[in-house]
């Protein structure tokens, strides 16, 4: 791939991860089936490309007053373990498996949303 295609994947990915809605949900999805890049290698370049993404949302959302700390290492701890699992999981799965598993995983996801925004339409 192309820088430009790289550099156009990040803006449609910061968007999202910056207002905390998953930044992955678009990049992922974009570098396998446009880039041609393996779903091992797409998560994995991800999840590097997080780290830098969530200081900068972290930094702008704290100096909003929208940080809210009460109970996040109730959140943070297990979610630190299990991500580990994950990980090994993700190492150990095929990738046709773990991009069929990813795909399920966003077909699921927007049921989710689907259904919510129902339920929020129909208390209006």
């Amino acid at each position: 791939m192309s820088f430009y295609v790289y550099l156009i994947l990040g803006f449609l990915g910061g968007i999202p991860a910056g207002m905390g809605m998953g930044g992955g949900t678009v990049t992922i999805p974009l570098l396998v089936l446009l880039g041609g890049v393996e779903q091992k290698i797409a998560q994995s370049a991800n999840l590097f490309a997080f780290l830098p993404m969530s200081v900068g949302a972290l930094k702008t959302h704290a100096q909003n007053g929208l940080l809210e700390t009460d109970g996040i290492w109730w959140t943070i701890v297990p979610a630190l373990a299990l991500s580990a699992l994950g990980a090994t999981i993700a190492g150990v799965l095929p990738s046709e498996v773990l991009r069929k598993s990813f795909g399920v995983f966003l077909i699921g996801l927007s049921f989710v949303g689907f259904y919510q925004s129902m339920q929020a339409r129909t208390q209006e």
